[in-house]
């Protein structure tokens, strides 16, 4: 039997199974289920059953894989949020004064603030919700990262509201994209999920160390509501993607926001691996493997044609066995808006990329060739002793990177390939990672 599925891994029952044998799971076609192990008994797994809350076994050629999410603009973390309408507009909206029917809009009268629309003994009363030094509150005493988890928050607890929210009145034509995460089997389970020590703070969130039914696994905490809007539209990207040398993604978890649970890579990233050990303790065939780990998930983005925008030793990951592992790759995409230059990583970014906001995998391989500077100079910052401004303008002007100190001439000439003016002429990276291998080899 293959290890085809992993621990913790979600699956669709592709049958039904509605009379189980001692020890089995039943289940009925389409039901969700987690893998737990794969059993001595050959051919099965020990899962557990999302619907019935029960574990057993089930045949391995009763389940499949999980389908890619189909999120599109219609599908919304927030259904219930419906922007900038008037009060008389979100009176309109709740015409069935259903106890516990709720929206959210836009204060029209406190640009910044948001209303809380709730209908309680067929009246909608308006809740103003305060937006003060990042938090939102409408007491100004019980304060909320998000408007999810206000919400979630007020469906448990009434708490100065007149009544709990029952239930949210949708924005027409908007879609549940949780309702479409649970469907394809990406939706987690909060329940089943333990969280851990802070492991890692990122601009738009921390990563936290966790465990997903026993499984050890990294969970980052996206707290932004419009971020997460669009982390989650970038995760339909993750759920399309399987490579060894990318970081895999469990799944997905709505509970106080957004947190997206993957794969823990216990080394951490490149560049603290790297400049915590040393060149004593890592020897130059492992830097050579690293770079060839990251060469061939790049050439499988590059096949899918997908552009990671942000490749860099911060955003390389190591497993327990040290491979390298590229993380970030569905992301990168909402993380570098062109209309705000200053947060591209200029040191890492292609010229025609920094100028005409041209991105591509010849831009990628731009930043291959910087990545490669970092490895083999065990984790120093490329261009070191210069300004980021510097580096745009000497860049552009020509200047390249000296190698790194004892780095062998091949593997140089390698990087400078990358460092072409023209995008044309840079290799791509199935031929990047046939060199490597050569250079390996030899």
């Amino acid at each position: 039997m293959s290890d085809k599925y992993l621990a913790g891994m979600q699956c669709i029952t592709k049958c039904d199974n509605t009379k189980p044998k001692p020890r089995e799971l039943g289940f009925l076609k389409g039901d969700v289920v987690t893998i737990i192990n794969k059993c001595q008994d050959r051919g099965f797994y020990r899962a557990y059953h999302h619907a019935s809350g029960l574990e057993g076994l089930i045949s391995a050629s009763a389940v499949r894989e999980r389908p890619p999410i189909k999120v599109d603009q219609r599908h919304s973390l927030m259904p219930w949020f419906h922007g900038p309408i008037s009060g008389e507009q979100a009176v309109q909206q709740l015409h069935s004064k259903e106890e516990g029917l709720f929206l959210i809009r836009e204060s029209g009268r406190h640009p910044g603030d948001y209303v809380l629309c709730v209908c309680h003994n067929g009246k909608v009363i308006h809740y103003r919700i305060f937006y003060q030094d990042g938090q939102l509150s409408i007491d100004l005493k019980q304060n909320f990262s998000n408007l999810i988890d206000m919400i979630e928050y007020y469906t448990v607890t009434q708490g100065v509201l007149a009544t709990k929210l029952m239930k949210p009145k949708p924005k027409q034509g908007t879609k549940s994209a949780e309702e479409e995460l649970a469907k394809a089997g990406w939706l987690l389970n909060v329940q089943l999920l333990t969280f851990g020590e802070k492991i890692g703070e990122g601009e738009f969130g921390d990563v936290l160390k966790g465990s997903y039914m026993g499984q050890p696994v990294a969970i980052k905490n996206i707290k932004c509501d419009v971020t997460a809007k669009n982390f989650l539209a970038e995760t339909t990207t993750m759920t399309q993607l399987k490579h060894k040398n990318l970081v895999n993604l469990l799944g997905v978890v709505l509970n106080n926001g957004l947190y997206l649970v993957m794969e823990l890579m216990s080394k951490g990233n490149l560049v603290n691996y790297l400049r915590s050990r040393g060149r004593s303790s890592v020897l130059p065939w492992q830097l050579l493997q690293f770079s060839l780990n990251i060469a061939q998930g790049m050439e499988y983005l590059e096949e899918k044609r997908l552009v990671h925008r942000d490749l860099a030793a911060r955003n390389i990951l190591v497993s327990e066995n040290d491979e390298a592992k590229i993380s970030d790759f569905g992301l990168s995409k909402s993380k570098l808006l062109p209309e705000d230059v200053t947060k591209l990583p200029i040191k890492w970014t292609a010229p025609e990329a920094l100028q005409h906001n041209k991105f591509s995998s010849r831009s990628d391989v731009w930043s291959f060739g910087i990545l490669l500077w970092e490895i083999f100079s065990y984790g120093r910052t490329p261009y070191p002793k210069m300004s980021v401004r510097d580096v745009a303008e000497k860049v552009q002007n020509g200047y390249r990177m000296d190698a790194p100190e004892n780095c062998q001439p091949v593997l140089y000439t390698l990087m400078k390939s990358c460092w072409e003016d023209d995008p044309g002429k840079r290799p791509s990276f199935k031929k990047l990672r046939e060199k490597l291998e050569k250079i390996k080899t030899a």
